[in-house]
């Protein structure tokens, strides 16, 4: 048994020795203004020893508010000095904090506590235990906290604690948090989600746990994937498809793909790809009014819709007389029209002067004569994918708006599990009769057990119309990814903390690590992920999305998985 004695003797200025191990303090003097969420699971390595103590004493209420009062007291007299100008706006947000938490101490919802909180490097040498903990400081550095090393005070750092928590301790060791700050100090936690039937979604970045969600449980079966350009979307979102295959294999997926990503892989699952600027591959009639169960009049609306998307520059007066020409045109017979009936009923409607008689000219003879006819194209087995590769981009968002059409109908007449993907979704985002229609879709098709999966480069697309954030309302899962900037707007939309806020534009990609961090919003969850795919999942979809040779030494696969 080590004596005190012993204890002593072993103690220098900066590490504590005992036997042959060494012990070497570090403390928090100063925190953030936020703690970031799951900074341990950032901070402390995997592979070496770092211990965290903890201690932790309740203060009495009134003593509490004595404390708080007190400090209250103090930012006011700061405010009230002229010397203080330079610090006016940290002692207002001061003053604006102990003021909440008095009210939430009164309230009960928060107490105070005395904590002591000391990290512990821990190594078989001294240089070994003094370098591990100058990496710490160093990762503590850079999450803003600020840290001191505890100099002729490590036997008074790391001594055992009493209960009454009064022995003599360094300063740094002892701060004074309520109960939210406590909480986010605890090493342990467990926010882990498994949901029965659920696919695997990511791996916890803290622990390494896995997190499974199923879809289908829950009153939205909708998810949405916001990254910049090679932050692993296209990846993650196959990779959702495989997995959601494996669980329910009579899931019908169908991909609204606008720049051709996921056709091999649809090739590869013996899927159906038609690529809409191949007339060789078929036409889909975007007037067939199939696709609304014969409801002509919701028909004339969604022709409406995606005419507009196609010619954005209309006046309102030409839009009056697109919607006035193409409600004849579905009110005057039970039949299907083609582009030639429409054009028809715009000359009969529209001024003799003007362009808008010649707007409808490119489905007679221009670019789009290949979509005036009956619909011809013939689908096969899911997954299907339509391709929109080399479709001009001025008329991709035309585009979007039928195959969605299409698909909304799909999903309506079909029994058992359906998904629809549709990437690039900002261009549907972008103009309010396409945003609302995509609304519509993603808070109906849950009656239709039924579910979409939106990928995007940023949800800021989606916040600058009320439609686009309605549609991010009614996601259930929101996976964001790395971002090149979170705005205020953002922030504030998703409930973001300024850490998660500051974290996302570092989250690592996939290319140099072989995962994709990510934050994923489920429910009142935030939840910092690890997308990973297992050896024969990143084998098949690296092939068939030209994702690239996996990482130098297989990181980010799970083998075992």
């Amino acid at each position: 048994m080590t004596t005190s004695g012993d204890l002593l003797a072993a103690e220098g200025p900066r590490v504590l020795r005992t036997g042959r191990v060494y012990r070497a303090p570090l403390l928090i003097r100063e925190l953030p203004e936020e703690v970031p969420f799951g900074f341990l699971g950032r901070v402390l390595p995997t592979t070496d020893t770092i211990d965290l103590n903890l201690e932790l004493h309740r203060i009495p209420p009134s003593r509490a508010l004595e404390i708080l009062e007190r400090a209250r007291s103090v930012t006011e007299a700061e405010l009230a000095s002229s010397g203080a100008a330079g610090e006016t706006s940290r002692l207002e947000v001061e003053r604006e904090s102990s003021g909440a938490l008095g009210r939430a101490l009164a309230r009960g919802s928060q107490e105070l506590w005395r904590v002591g909180a000391c990290f512990v490097a821990v190594g078989p040498s001294r240089v070994r235990a003094e370098a591990l903990r100058a990496r710490l400081a160093e990762r503590l550095s850079a999450l803003r906290f600020r840290t001191r090393i505890p100099r002729y005070g490590v036997g008074l750092t790391l001594r055992p604690p009493e209960p009454a928590g009064v022995e003599p301790r360094p300063p740094g060791f002892w701060h004074t948090l309520p109960s939210d700050a406590v909480a986010a100090l605890f090493p342990f936690g467990d926010e882990t989600v498994a949901e029965p039937g659920g696919i695997l979604v990511g791996l916890a970045l803290a622990d390494a746990s896995p997190v499974f969600l199923d879809r289908w449980t829950h009153a939205s079966h909708s998810w949405g994937i916001f990254g910049t350009t090679g932050s692993g979307k296209s990846f993650a979102a196959a990779l959702f498809v495989l997995r959601t295959r494996w669980m329910r294999p009579d899931v019908d997926v169908v991909l609204l793909d606008p720049l051709g990503e996921f056709s091999d892989l649809v090739r590869t699952l013996g899927g159906t790809v038609v690529r809409l600027a191949d007339p060789a591959a078929g036409r889909l009639n975007p007037l067939d009014p199939a696709t609304t169960g014969n409801d002509r009049r919701e028909k004339a609306a969604r022709v409406v819709t995606m005419l507009r998307a196609l010619f954005p520059s209309l006046t309102d007066d030409e839009a009056a007389v697109l919607d006035a020409a193409v409600m004849r045109l579905y009110g005057r017979s039970p039949g299907v029209p083609t582009f030639d009936d429409l054009a028809r009923e715009v000359e009969l409607g529209a001024p003799a002067e003007g362009r808008f008689r010649t707007l409808l000219e490119v489905f007679r003879t221009g670019s789009l004569r290949a979509l005036n006819g009956p619909t011809t194209v013939r689908l096969g087995a899911t997954p299907v994918t339509f391709d929109l590769s080399g479709v001009p981009d001025d008329q991709r968002a035309f585009h979007l708006v039928y195959v969605l059409d299409w698909a909304y109908g799909r999903m309506r007449s079909r029994t058992g599990p359906k998904l629809l993907v549709v990437d690039e979704a900002h261009l549907l985002a972008h103009h309010p009769p396409t945003a609302e229609f995509l609304d519509r879709v993603v808070r109906h098709v849950r009656h239709f057990d039924a579910g979409l999966l939106l990928l995007s480069q940023s949800p800021e697309d989606f916040l600058q119309l009320p439609s686009g954030r309605s549609t991010l309302r009614n996601l259930y899962a929101t996976v964001l990814l790395r971002l090149p900037e979170v705005s205020p707007a953002a922030r504030e939309f998703f409930g973001l903390t300024g850490a998660e806020a500051e974290w996302l534009p570092q989250a690592r990609l996939p290319r140099p690590t072989g995962y994709s961090e990510s934050l994923w919003r489920v429910g009142d969850l935030h939840l910092p992920l690890a997308i990973v795919a297992s050896t024969p999942e990143y084998q098949l979809l690296s092939e068939a999305l030209g994702a690239g040779p996996p990482p130098r030494g297989g990181a980010g696969r799970e083998d075992g998985l």
